[in-house]
């Protein structure tokens, strides 16, 4: 297990060495201006010389690739430099709005792995029947829906027309801290909403899965010799069902970011999508290079913990052959 973190914590840095210079030349071939995006309103009424000395103190002019290079021999020390645009350092951002997407992602996550396993086993005990035909029929069109439709909908139908959860941010309007119970009631909606964009396919592939392992000899001799159903489908089918959603978990991973993303701005949760929408209209370098190296270490991540789940609930796995 530790020589496979090992080689591929090796494989992720020329990989975000790549990602990183690709941010910095991308961003520097925007048509947004990021001296305006800095000075905001002021720009408007500013003389020229003073937007190049101001452009000249932003190192806007110098090129990419040594704003790219400047920017990693700093971020190596553990500074990674200062936001301009949301005039921080970009740690501080980042530590500000990390829990709170860390919080979004992981119980949207738990809830569509856990829901969607129930609802697949439960779809693939009895094939072709109606539970299936439902489950499927849901899963497909809510696996074609986009998420920034489903969250417009959560807001009309559960704060506007029922009035029974808040509509967005963090705490109520009049609150002046942070209390877990309004954390957890704000949570609900975005929560949910990230949860059912990423439950069609946690649902598909148990179904899948199991229908398949059901159909086996080992689980049809357990029938056979008069194995309750629970114990035949939670505990022989299941697990053996349960081996491509391993592989599905790392591969989840950038669509479950773009989507908290999506789903952030909506519910005005204060996570990194404000920050990530604001540093890419303002051109901010330093900000987006570190969004950009957390988002791939955090698919990276995933891909190893597929990898390590496989290996160890797959007995024709080996970790040491990985």
């Amino acid at each position: 297990m530790a020589r496979l973190a090992g080689r591929r914590a090796l494989f992720a840095v020329p990989v975000v060495l790549v990602v990183t210079f690709g941010v910095f030349a991308i961003a520097a071939a925007s048509p947004f201006d990021p001296v305006k995006a800095y000075a905001g309103t002021a720009a408007l009424g500013a003389d020229q010389e003073t937007l190049d000395r101001l452009r000249d103190n932003l190192g806007v002019d110098q090129s990419f690739v040594v704003r790219w290079w400047n920017w990693l021999t700093s971020a190596l020390t553990g500074d990674l430099g200062h936001s301009g645009v949301l005039r921080q350092p970009v740690a501080q951002v980042i530590g500000e709005r990390l829990v709170w997407s860390a919080l979004l992602c992981a119980v949207a996550f738990a809830v569509a792995v856990l829901v969607g396993t129930l609802l697949g086993v439960l779809a693939a005990r009895r094939p072709g029947s109606m539970l299936d035909r439902a489950v499927t029929s849901v899963a497909y069109t809510l696996e074609a829906a986009p998420v920034f439709w489903i969250a417009l909908l959560a807001v009309w139908l559960f704060a506007l027309q029922w009035d029974v959860l808040p509509a967005g941010g963090l705490t109520d309007t009049a609150s002046e801290q942070v209390t877990p119970g309004q954390v957890a009631s704000h949570l609900v909606l975005p929560a949910g909403v990230l949860a059912v964009s990423q439950l069609p396919w946690f649902t598909l592939y148990v179904r899948q899965g199991v229908g398949d392992a059901l159909a086996e000899d080992p689980v049809r001799g357990a029938r056979a010799r008069g194995i309750g159903e629970g114990t035949v489908l939670f505990g022989h089918a299941l697990r053996s069902g349960l081996l491509p959603v391993l592989t599905l978990i790392g591969s989840r991973v950038p669509e479950l970011i773009t989507g908290a993303l999506l789903v952030e701005s909506v519910f005005s949760w204060p996570g990194i999508a404000a920050a990530t929408v604001e540093a890419a209209t303002a051109v901010d370098f330093p900000l987006l290079a570190a969004l950009t190296t957390l988002a791939t270490a955090a698919v990276l991540a995933g891909n190893l913990l597929a990898d390590l789940l496989y290996g160890l609930f797959d007995p024709r796995v080996k970790l040491s052959e990985m």
